[in-house]
């Protein structure tokens, strides 16, 4: 392994929190809820159709590595409520997350005798339950685990619905398709509810028929009562268990809270003659949040972004070690080596603290995440365009001002109408030089196409400007491209009546520096390897250059263009194929 994929991977490694974690493990759950109350639903056909739709169900998995990704999932992800429970010091409260949390907590106690009965009554007696002995047990011998089968079906999908929600709801496509994962929310589960009422009342209405008992409540089935009880038993004990962990969560709390008093309270003071006492082991955002100071905190203090970030005053000795992610994140924005720039979200000062906020919030971006997050901005893939025309100075020395403004204003509708042609669209215009946004309304793939054609396109509308203004120009106009994609934030930026909608993000950044670097290395355009990948073209016809871009630590890869118009050769390739 090279060292830019090991520097690679310990990045990565680095930018992996909790949240993401448990994000990852919510989705491997929340795939088999869709899976399972999908199966439920086919109760609405016939008992058959259900126990045929759970032989697959079984099939997929039950299989060894799904099986083993399934139920570390769930433990991880049941470990990490339980561990939210005792960390989280300051809740939303006219907020979800309450709501989630305790929704999620719910779900392991209401469902473990189901869970032992069904997979440990396999594993371990062989039982064969299906859908006809659940039913007998839940609708005949015991009706109120009938209700109890209903409201863990809709508090499992509530507390799923409601994590996808804080997942999705700063992506691009959200807003366009939330009425249809509304339908979907809605849908789902009310299908399979009402198959398990049709199925339940199938049941019911067979088994008082003796062949019917006969052939579905034999010991194989449903167990002998020793089985049972040792079954019962478990399931006893692994309630006990849980509950003794959630116990000792809120008894930790109980302690810290007790211990943060004992050890007393610290002082934190913003640099603007506010000063507020909080126990210590607060977060500086939560102490903020609990005092109602207000404090810029776009991603919601999930160490997502930097804007709750803080410089500190006076001796930073005393400061915890940043952790991991805390370090990812100031590392990016080229703040790793200052000890007195610290996230807000992260920093849990032991000590009096004095410091100020290096993004003053106004009301657009205080803590807004919790109620307007779509007016602060959406995270999403974007591809940048720099395009700058050269000598523009040198053009404006010999002529009338109005002369040069008229010709700058030729330069850039020719670049605007390329961008619109091909799908992107002009965002920012400064000087000479504009700024141009790709995949707004696209997948990212179709955007990195959808930018090669636009430089392609580019090219080819500034010869024919080049040819209507030659008996006006001693010298053609030339022009830099720099392209480049990645995440960035969209949204509108500025102030009050002067709001622009616009891009920000390292990978804006970086397209503006390729752009530079079209001088030294007299290219037209300069494209990022990762744009060409993801692209498809055949990225071995361009010239490859390794180039260290101003702010990051890793070089990075590019592809050179003297001529921009052969990248309209390189995507028709692509679409031959």
């Amino acid at each position: 392994m090279t060292d830019i994929s090991q520097k690679s991977a310990i990045s990565f490694l680095r930018g992996i929190s909790l949240r993401q974690v448990r994000l990852v493990c919510g989705l491997v759950l929340f795939a088999y809820l869709l899976s399972h109350f999908l199966n439920h639903a086919l109760g609405n056909i016939s008992l058959d159709a259900m126990d045929a739709g759970v032989a697959l169900h079984a099939r997929f998995w039950q299989f060894t590595p799904i099986a083993v990704a399934f139920y570390s999932a769930a433990t991880i992800h049941a470990g990490l409520g339980i561990w939210a429970l005792y960390e989280r010091r300051q809740f939303h409260w006219k907020a979800i997350e309450p709501l989630q949390l305790v929704l999620g907590l719910s779900i392991p106690a209401l469902i473990v005798a189901h869970v032992v009965g069904m997979r440990l009554g396999h594993t371990l007696f062989a039982q064969e339950r299906g859908y006809e002995q659940v039913f007998y047990g839940y609708w005949v011998l015991l009706p109120y685990k009938m209700w109890l089968m209903y409201a863990v079906i809709l508090i499992a999908w509530t507390h799923g619905c409601i994590g996808l929600y804080f997942w999705l709801r700063i992506r691009s496509f959200f807003k366009h398709a939330a009425p249809f994962l509304l339908a979907s929310a809605v849908l789902v589960p009310t299908l399979a509810l009402l198959g398990l009422y049709q199925g339940g009342r199938t049941v019911v209405q067979e088994s008082a028929s003796p062949e019917w008992q006969k052939e579905n409540l034999s010991p194989q089935q449903v167990g002998t009562a020793a089985e049972n009880s040792v079954l019962q038993d478990i399931a006893d004990d692994f309630l006990l268990g849980y509950l003794g962990l959630l116990g000792l969560a809120v008894a930790a709390r109980a302690v810290r809270f007790v211990a943060e008093r004992r050890v007393g309270m610290i002082s934190l003071s913003y640099g603007n003659g506010r000063t507020i006492r909080v126990p210590a082991g607060l977060s500086v955002l939560e102490a903020s949040l609990r005092h109602q100071v207000p404090h810029a905190s776009v991603c919601g203090g999930r160490a997502r972004c930097s804007t709750c970030r803080i410089r500190v005053i006076g001796d930073t000795g005393l400061l915890p070690e940043p952790s991991s992610r805390e370090a990812f994140v100031l590392s990016r924005i080229g703040a790793g080596g200052d000890p007195a720039i610290r996230l807000a979200c992260q920093l849990r000062p032991t000590a009096d603290l004095s410091f100020f906020q290096l993004l003053e919030p106004h009301p657009m971006s205080a803590n807004a995440h919790a109620s307007h997050p779509q007016r602060i901005g959406q995270e999403r893939y974007l591809v940048s365009m720099f395009i700058d025309m050269r000598g523009s100075t040198k053009l404006a020395e010999k002529r009338l001002p109005f002369d040069t403004v008229f010709i700058v204003n030729r330069f850039l509708s020719a670049v605007s109408l390329a961008v619109i042609a091909c799908g992107g669209q002009p965002n920012q215009f400064v000087g000479d030089g504009e700024l141009a946004l790709f995949g707004l309304a696209c997948d990212p793939q179709t955007a990195c196409r959808q930018a090669l054609q636009a430089a392609a396109l580019i090219a080819t509308n500034i010869d024919e400007l080049n040819r209507a203004l030659e008996h006006d120009l001693p010298d053609p106009i030339r022009f830099g491209i720099g392209i480049h994609g990645g995440e960035v934030i969209v949204g509108d930026i500025g102030y009050r009546d002067h709001m622009v909608f616009t891009a920000l993000g390292d990978a804006v950044n970086v397209a503006a520096r390729l752009q530079d670097m079209t001088k030294s290395l007299a290219s037209e355009a300069i494209v990022s390897e990762d744009v060409c990948k993801m692209a498809g073209v055949d990225a071995d016809a361009l010239p490859t250059q390794e180039v260290s871009i101003r702010g990051r630590v890793e070089p990075m890869i590019v592809r050179t263009v003297a001529d921009a118009k052969v990248l309209a050769l390189l995507i028709e390739d692509v679409v031959a194929v």
